[in-house]
């Protein structure tokens, strides 16, 4: 018997896929060159199950300890990506259950992190405001930590991510992400996955390029 949160759930994983779809429509582009993330931060574990059920397999989480109890359900083919801000103390425990990382923006961190595993798909995160506290490179050095990066025998280097500035326009953000994009993948051409947009922008991202967009609260309703 389907319960109502599961009817909740499949009607907003619908409706953004939909979206998705539209979004790509109108930017000329396959909606299967999109991946929707869901981003499962602070929703149980039942949450996940169900939108495993319904056929999701890329699951997001921004907290190191909490997406490795989630990751430890084991569900077949789930596929867990971390967005959150790297703790050097942590990385023993991230690199336990993220199988995509998207939020590298620290040398030293690549370095422990490619101590430690066989391989790790990862990603640098740029920074849209300039504000490196809040997490991200700066756009000058993006390609410094990329060479580094690409000579690790441990790390595969898959793209860039971003978030939007809260205090400014999406589309404008986006453009200017865009423009860091292309000039990256002149040099970096392996490295064309882009991480970008969630519940309020990711329809904006997609016309800039997004290949992976990171979608919680249309989905899973608004966080407790």
């Amino acid at each position: 018997m389907v319960d109502q949160r599961q009817r909740e759930i499949a009607e907003n994983l619908e409706s953004v896929r939909a979206r998705i779809t539209s979004a790509a429509k109108s930017s000329g582009r396959n909606s299967d060159e999109i991946t929707l993330i869901v981003v499962t931060k602070t929703y149980p574990v039942e949450d996940i199950q169900r939108l495993h059920g319904l056929g999701q397999r890329h699951f997001g989480e921004n907290r190191i300890l909490e997406g490795a109890e989630k990751a430890a359900m084991r569900l077949p083919d789930a596929i867990w990506h971390f967005q959150g801000q790297i703790q050097s103390n942590k990385i023993k425990d991230l690199v336990n259950w993220a199988d995509v990382i998207h939020s590298l923006d620290d040398l030293r961190h690549a370095e422990k992190i490619n101590e430690r595993v066989d391989v790790k798909k990862v990603l640098i995160q740029v920074s849209l405001d300039g504000e490196l506290h809040r997490g991200g490179v700066a756009p000058d050095h993006i390609h410094e930590l990329a060479e580094e990066i690409i000579g690790m025998s441990h790390l595969e280097l898959k793209g860039l991510m971003a978030v939007a500035p809260l205090e400014e326009e999406p589309d404008m953000a986006f453009s200017r992400l865009a423009t860091i994009f292309q000039r990256f993948i002149r040099d970096f051409p392996q490295c064309n996955w882009l991480s970008a947009g969630m519940s309020n922008d990711f329809e904006s991202a997609i016309s800039h390029g997004a290949t992976h967009v990171r979608v919680g609260s249309s989905i899973l309703g608004k966080r407790s």
